[in-house]
């Protein structure tokens, strides 16, 4: 059964393994999937993606419990995972696919989500470097093959904490 209490975030910063492997490890954290939104083609799999073609990004989809982490804290973790003054890539993935984007799914999020960008373009962080990172509603989420899925965990690969 489904806990009523909990929410959403999609998160979009590049490659979905190290994203979603950072997300898996935040305390309150109760689920994350690795997918696809943000474009106009149904049903797409990696390789259409990967083609450019569908305007979908590479995202991660979080389920998360708001008593024991807050939305501003999974910002934090999507701001500090990627840069968000990159264009379409992220190290050595490029492409529309790849963009820095928040998916917000409530009003409140949206909120959260400028905020924290105006917050982060006033610091010097970036050197005033603009932020580019897209903040748009959230759209159909399709699930990436199973083989995305924690795909780090599954390799070995994830073993630091966050938060």
């Amino acid at each position: 059964m489904q806990n009523a209490n909990l929410q959403k975030a999609t998160f979009g910063a590049g490659c979905f393994w190290g994203v979603e492997a950072a997300f898996r490890q935040v305390k309150g954290v109760t689920s994350t999937a690795v997918g696809y939104s943000g474009g106009h083609f149904d049903n797409p799999t990696y390789e259409d993606v990967c083609r450019g073609k569908t305007g979908h990004a590479e995202v991660v989809e979080v389920e998360y419990n708001p008593a024991i982490v807050s939305y501003n804290e999974l910002l934090n973790v999507f701001w500090n995972k990627h840069n968000p003054t990159e264009s379409n890539h992220q190290r050595p993935d490029v492409g529309y696919q790849y963009r820095s984007v928040i998916f917000f799914h409530t009003p409140e999020q949206e909120l959260l989500a400028k905020a924290s960008k105006e917050q982060l373009e006033n610091s010097s962080r970036y050197h005033k470097n603009p932020i580019v990172t897209e903040i748009v509603p959230a759209s159909q989420f399709y699930r990436a093959e199973e083989y995305h899925q924690q795909y780090l965990e599954k390799h070995g690969r994830a073993s630091y904490r966050i938060g």
